[in-house]
C-alpha cells in the first residue's frame, strides 16, 4: 500500500507521526474493541468482531472512516482486521488504500464454487487484510438475504479468532444491502457528517438498520469542540 497515497487522501498513515487523526480514531476503536470482546466472552449480542459503517447518504465520509479505522485497528498488537468493500454498486475500498481489483464477497455468495478465503487481499501493513466488493449482480441483496450468507461470513474469521471483520456498506438511504447486512453484524456504526446528516434521515437510517441491536453514531467533519479537544497536540503534531 503506498503511503503517500494514503497521506493525500488526508487517510491514517501506518508506522507514520502522531496525528490528530490518528488519535481521534484510537478514541473511536477502543469502545468498539471492547464490545467485540464481550461478545466473544459471550456477554452482549453476538459477532460484535463484525462491524458495519454506514451512513444515511452518500457523501457523509462512510469510507474515509470505514478505512481509517481499520488502520488504526490493526496497529493492534492482538488483533487483525479484514475490511470488507460491501458497497457492491459503488465500492471505493481498493482505490481508496491504492489496491487492485479482484474476486470479492458478492462473487462468493453468487457462486458456491468460490471460496471467500481465496478472495482476500493480504497487503504489507501487518494485520491488515482486504476483502474487494467482487461483481454486482443485479440481485446483491437477494443473495444476503440467503442463507448461504451466514456461511460464507463465518469463514471470514473461522481461521482467526481475534480478527475484526469491518463492512464498508452502501448509504442505507441510497441502497437496500445495508439493511442486510445488519442481521449478520454484532455492531452498527453510523457515520454523521456535522451540518449536513438531517436529523429525520438519521433516524430513518437508523429504523432501518434495526436488525443489529449495537448502533453507534459517529460525528464526522468537526470543525469546533466546546470542550476544546485538540488530539494530537501533545504529541507537536499541529493542524
Amino acid at each position: 500500500i503506498d503511503r503517500k497515497h494514503l497521506r493525500e487522501q488526508c487517510l491514517i498513515e501506518p508506522e507514520g507521526p502522531v496525528t490528530g487523526l490518528l488519535e481521534e480514531f484510537r478514541i473511536v476503536k477502543r469502545q468498539l474493541l471492547m464490545t467485540a470482546a464481550e461478545s466473544r466472552a459471550g456477554r452482549g449480542a453476538p459477532h460484535g468482531e463484525r462491524i458495519l459503517v454506514c451512513s444515511s447518504h452518500p457523501g457523509e465520509g462512510k469510507t474515509f472512516c470505514a478505512v481509517n479505522l481499520a488502520l488504526s485497528m490493526a496497529a493492534e498488537k492482538d488483533t487483525e482486521v479484514l475490511l470488507v468493500d460491501a458497497d457492491f454498486a459503488k465500492p471505493s475500498v481498493l482505490s481508496a488504500l491504492g489496491l487492485p481489483g479482484g474476486r470479492g464477497l458478492m462473487d462468493a455468495l453468487a457462486d458456491p464454487d468460490i471460496a471467500v478465503e481465496d478472495c482476500i487481499i493480504g497487503t504489507d501493513i501487518a494485520g491488515l487484510f482486504v476483502l474487494p466488493a467482487g461483481n454486482s449482480t443485479g440481485h446483491d441483496t437477494e443473495h444476503l438475504a440467503s442463507s448461504y450468507t451466514a456461511e460464507v461470513l463465518a469463514r471470514l474469521t473461522a481461521q482467526a479468532p481475534n480478527r475484526i471483520v469491518i463492512f464498508d456498506s452502501p448509504p442505507v438511504l441510497a441502497a437496500s444491502p445495508a439493511s442486510e447486512l445488519a442481521h449478520h453484524v454484532g455492531q452498527a456504526l453510523m457515520v454523521v457528517r456535522a451540518d449536513q446528516t438531517g436529523e429525520a434521515a438519521l433516524r430513518d437510517a437508523v429504523s432501518i438498520l434495526s436488525g443489529c441491536e449495537d448502533i453507534k453514531l459517529l460525528l464526522n467533519c468537526t470543525r469546533f469542540s466546546p470542550t476544546g479537544r485538540r488530539f494530537g497536540t501533545y504529541y507537536g503534531y499541529k493542524e
